[in-house]
């Protein structure tokens, strides 16, 4: 008689145990934290593509000079609020007919306690004139 007794005991008892819940709970908020740590510095480097984006579609076909890449792309940091990375952090290397415009940074953001993400990103565009 115990023995159909366990074994209906057995059959009824099914779901997740209360702990087991916790652990899944801790698990998938640890996930949800790190989206929301990275998704400000991925929408960050959104605005620096568009910058350098509006850059190559306002100077190109037209004549310009490094000053003027260089005080549109600060314009364009400082209205748009990039904290990233800096107009001097960007490279102006001179081509024959115009200027091919770099930048590489990192992006690093704390998560918990002494554990950070660090995120490369790298944008580069040819003015021509």
């Amino acid at each position: 008689m115990s023995i159909e007794k366990s074994s209906v005991a057995l059959r009824r008892q099914s779901g997740m145990t209360t702990i087991g819940l916790i652990f899944l709970i801790v698990f998938l908020s640890l996930f949800v934290y790190a989206a929301l740590r990275l998704v400000p510095v991925y929408l960050e480097d959104q605005k620096v593509s568009g910058a350098f984006a509006s850059i190559e579609e306002e100077f190109t076909g037209t004549d310009f000079s490094r000053r003027d890449l260089v005080g549109g792309l600060q314009r364009r940091f400082e209205v748009e609020s990039v904290n990233a990375v800096s107009w001097k952090d960007v490279e102006f290397v001179k081509t024959g007919s115009g200027y091919d415009v770099k930048v590489r940074y990192t992006n690093t953001v704390r998560y918990v306690a002494n554990i950070s993400f660090a995120v490369d990103f790298s944008h580069s565009i040819s003015v021509v004139r």
